[in-house]
């Protein structure tokens, strides 16, 4: 693939929306063709299935339904959005991509991380995010933060503390796993400090991928 694609994680609450934003507006003003996506979601058929994933009605949603319904999600917006943006040389942003379902629902729903990652890539056609940046802070963090805000909670937001916790470790563990694109930060950093770190990190890839030139 000739461009670059970038992909945030962490718990709902960890600032990962804030700093996608900021990196996206970041790029844009240095007029780079930049593209941003989220999961579920992304496409007309994404949207559907995301609306399905996260209604609070669906609360007895089966681990396997659940798991299959992203995948499916995923397939979708790779062959619409990212696999094309990537062939011509965009940037890719994606909030949230295989990772997440790795952890949600092969660590924490206990389906199998090695299972799942092996669905994952054949839903993505191998396609595997060049950096991927893991916004890592506390469950219990998370559920204050949330809890100031007007936003009502999803289905998976509902999950218990114990939920999240197996989260949160089972990203630690798959970021230890892949350091060749894992950026592990501390999510608890002011945003400012954060999207600075974020901000330099892309620039130093594509400077590395030729999307860049060196006195950038």
């Amino acid at each position: 693939m000739k461009g670059l694609f970038i992909t945030f994680e962490g718990l709902d609450g960890s600032g990962k929306t804030t700093q996608i934003r900021i990196l996206y507006d970041f790029l844009k003003e240095k007029s780079l063709d930049v593209v941003l996506t989220r999961e579920p979601g992304g496409t007309e058929i994404g949207s559907k299935i995301r609306n399905i994933l996260l209604n609070k009605k669906n609360k007895g949603i089966s681990s396997r339904t659940e798991t299959l319904l992203f995948l499916a999600s995923r397939a979708e917006l790779v062959s619409k959005v990212i696999s094309p943006a990537l062939k011509e040389g965009k940037i890719v942003i994606c909030d949230r991509f295989f990772d997440s379902t790795v952890v949600y629902q092969g660590i924490a729903r206990e389906l199998g991380e090695d299972r799942i990652l092996e669905m994952s890539l054949w839903a993505t056609a191998d396609i595997v995010p060049d950096l991927t940046f893991l916004l890592s802070i506390k469950a219990d963090i998370c559920e204050e933060r949330m809890q100031v805000t007007s936003k009502q909670k999803d289905r998976i937001e509902m999950e218990k503390n114990y939920f999240k916790e197996k989260i949160y470790r089972g990203y630690l563990k798959i970021a230890r796993l892949n350091k060749n694109r894992f950026i592990i930060l501390d999510g608890g950093q002011d945003k400012l400090s954060l999207s600075q770190k974020i901000g330099s990190k892309v620039l130093n890839v594509l400077i590395e991928k030729g999307l860049l030139g060196k006195d950038y």
